[in-house]
Order: C-alpha cells, then structure tokens, then sequence
C-alpha cells in the first residue's frame, strides 16, 4: 500500500518465520517501506511449506507481501556496513532473533544511534533483551505452555491443548508494530523490548488479576466454558455443534421466552448471572439437554434472530468461502506472472482508500535497486 498513512516511513526487518516478518507486513500494508534484508539462504519461511504458486511459497507469502527484499551477509564487515547504511535513512528496524545474535551485528539502538539517533529498534524475542532466560530458546508452542495458557486449554482431565494457530508469534508482532509506531510518534529514538512470553501472559489479564488480587487459581472449564459467564459455551446439537453466549440476566430471560422455559426466568436458581454461576453444573445440564433436540442451524435461526448471541462452528476452509470474508474483502488477490496469489488481506480498512498489495520479494529481488537508491553505491 504504497499511499497509504505510513507512506515516507522506512521500516529494516532482519527476521524470520513468523514474529518480526508478520510485524512488518503489518506496517507494509499500512504504507510504510519496508525492506527485509535475509542472509544469502533466505528465510527458512520460504521452504517451510511444499506448497508454491510459481516460486512463491505459502507460508512466506502469506506474512511478507508488500515488502522490498535485499541479500546482506552480517556476518562479514561488508554486510553490517551496509546495513548501517541502511539504517541511515530509516525509521525503524525490527528483529526477531536471540538477543545474543541482535548484539553481535549490532542490531539496536546502541550500536545504530550513532548512524541515526532517531530510528527504533524493536526486538521481539522469547524472554526479553536481559535476564537469566534471555537467550533461551522459545516457540509459539513453548510459551505457550509457559504461560499458562495450555493447561487452562482443553477439556478438564485431558491432555492441556496448545491453541490451533501461531497466537504468541502473531500477537508479538502485533505488539512489536505498536511500540515502534508509539515511538516513531514521540519522536525520538530508542530501543523496544517485547517478548513472547510478556505478550502471551498479558492476554490472561483477568485471569491473572483474581489470582495476584484473591489467589483465585483458574482452572480449565469443559467445552469451552467461560469462566463468569453462564450459559456461555459450546453444546452438542441433533446434528453437529453450537457456540451460545448468553452474556446478561437480559439474553437469559430473552432466551427462556424463545425456548419455552418461563419458570426458569424467575427461578432464583437461574434468574441472575450470579445464580447460575453458582449452580453451573444444573445450568449447563439442562442447556446441554434442550440444544440436542435441534439442528445447529434450527438454533441459530431461532436464537440468533432474536438477538441471542449463538453460531455454529465453522472450519476455515468454510468461514473463507463465506459471506463474512466476501463482504469484509478479507481475501487480497496479489497478480503475479504465475497467476493470482491469494492471501488474506488487512483487517485495517480506511473509509474511501483501498489496500494495494504487492508479491512478496523474492531472494535478494531489490537489491541493486535498494544498493543504488539508498547506499548510494553503483550498479554492478
């Protein structure tokens, strides 16, 4: 999105797989010129999948759009030099490496201040920048069994279940793009330090605030409960699943009149939310019982018409076929030589101006051009 409200911000991305390339995409999409600068083997995001449109992998593709890509080597001399070229001219620079490689190529604010005093350096890593587990491995996977997250994840008694997408490495990037965009803002420059396992443990905010408030440990509530909320869970029906979320003593006395259980909307055993919670096991029993006498879709008709919050569970080959994605244009078609590229596109839409998107780079695409342009240094 080359006019977009990041247009004239200069972002460097020295990334990899996931945290730092999805940080950036997202800075992309919003204008900002980004390069992502790869060792001569490229990101191992470019192999990860069998899957390629022409020579344009899956996985890379779908976090590296709308990015110029350039070769430096920083394990020589010649590479970090032109890196800190680069970083002349730039705004920001993100990384997502162990703060132990982020320091021998000078890849912060403290080598790169005297270069440019004003550009951010963001550093997304496991554990932080400092401290007995800064250079400890970590993966989605692993923080999110450090944080909590897995064992209140699953069925009680089951094996703990990890969520069934990359949430700590996308929700880094998130915050990474924040940070860097809050102090581009300010003005000044500076170093950013954002960890996976701060990121991922900040999303159990409440969860944590009754245990460090009243030493209310969470526990793991079947079908997907919520913890304050009831009825509010996934329940079988005749023929398949549904999500119901009845939110307010107002959706349960509504949902009482729409499925004939008038007794229940005074029962003081029923009638507020605190009622139910305390008699959740009766609740969710009699729920359980009445959604298995109808289909999903009957359900949905009946409760969702009236304003109940109800779906089925949809899988995601299903929720991009339908109307939700087509009417939100959540599916970007990138044209290439090799044919349409389709990725999901921005959920940041600006009211009368549309997201462009371009093919991700491949290996080293831009680099006499980026060489040129901005090192100032000849073509060969």
């Amino acid at each position: 999105m080359t006019n977009g409200p990041l247009a004239g911000i200069r972002i460097l991305e020295v990334g990899h797989v996931l945290a730092g390339p999805f940080c950036s995409m997202i800075l992309a999409d919003l204008g900002a010129d980004v390069i992502k600068i790869e060792p001569p083997n490229g990101d191992m995001a470019r192999n990860i999948t069998a899957n390629f449109t022409g020579p344009y992998n899956d996985y890379f593709s779908s976090i590296n759009r709308n990015k110029r890509g350039i070769v430096l080597d920083l394990k020589t001399k010649n590479g970090r030099d032109q890196l800190a070229h680069l970083a002349k001219s730039s705004h920001g620079l993100i990384t997502n490496l162990r703060p132990q490689t982020i320091n021998k190529y000078g890849l912060n604010y403290e080598s790169l201040k005297i270069y440019n005093k004003k550009i951010v350096c963001v550093a997304l890593t496991g554990f932080g920048l400092k401290g007995p587990y800064a250079d400890k491995p970590a993966y989605d996977y692993i923080v999110q069994a450090l944080t909590g997250v897995m064992a209140l994840t699953g069925n009680p008694g089951e094996v703990p279940t990890k969520a069934g997408y990359s949430a700590v490495d996308n929700s880094t990037g998130i915050m990474g793009a924040v940070g860097l965009l809050a102090k581009i803002v300010e003005g000044k420059g500076g170093q950013v330090d954002v960890s996976l396992f701060d990121t991922m443990l900040m999303q159990l905010n409440y969860l944590a605030a009754a245990y460090l408030n009243h030493g209310i440990k969470p526990k793991r509530i079947a079908n997907s409960g919520h913890p304050h909320m009831v009825p509010a869970q996934v329940f079988s029906t005749k023929d398949g699943f549904a999500v119901l979320f009845i939110s307010t003593d107002k959706f349960w006395r509504r949902f009482c009149e729409l499925v004939g259980w008038h007794e229940r909307i005074d029962d003081p055993k029923f009638s507020t939310m605190a009622a139910r919670s305390k008699n959740r096991n009766e609740v969710i029993s009699e729920t359980a019982k009445l959604m298995k006498t109808q289909n999903t879709l009957s359900w949905v008709e009946l409760l969702g018409g009236e304003g109940i919050v109800i779906s089925g569970i949809e899988t995601l080959e299903e929720a991009i076929e339908g109307d939700i994605v087509a009417t939100r244009e959540m599916i970007a078609i990138i044209p290439t030589p090799d044919g349409p590229l389709r990725v999901l596109g921005s959920p940041i839409k600006f009211v009368g101006q549309e997201t462009s998107y371009a093919p991700p780079p491949m290996l080293g695409e831009h680099n006499s051009e980026i060489l040129t342009e901005i090192i100032k240094v000849e073509k060969k």
